[in-house]
């Protein structure tokens, strides 16, 4: 059976889809890109601030769910361009304590509004 998860501390999808599935001890994620959820617009600066808000907004998805990023199996992160991939992955490396996931990164053409940096997840508890 899978629960939607759901919480006004991270943006609304704006799509037709959940911010997250939980299903037994799995918790999978959307994507979730550097938007203030009180605004629904880019946080101020560039993709280190973008990065921050993207942990911000995964943090509380996995409190909504309860869940914490000690979970977090799976990782994948959408860059929108591959040169900002040392200043993504050190905001990453300063949000996992102990063991860090499994993880891909990719640079892709575009995300959703234009974005910098996009990070889905799975967790299990």
């Amino acid at each position: 059976m899978k629960k939607v998860i759901s919480t006004n501390n991270a943006p609304a999808a704006i799509g037709p889809y959940s911010q997250a599935i939980q299903t037994g001890n799995m918790l999978f994620s959307s994507g979730q890109l550097g938007m203030d959820p009180a605004t629904g617009n880019f946080v101020e600066g560039g993709v280190k601030e973008q990065a921050i808000q993207v942990f911000k907004n995964i943090q509380a998805i996995l409190d909504e769910a309860g869940y914490t990023t000690d979970d977090i199996v799976k990782t994948t992160v959408f860059l929108a361009d591959m040169a900002d991939f040392a200043v993504v992955n050190e905001v990453y490396a300063a949000n996992f304590t102990g063991t860090f996931p499994a993880r891909s990164a990719v640079a892709v053409k575009t995300l959703p509004k234009n974005g910098l940096v996009e990070i889905e997840f799975i967790a299990a508890k």
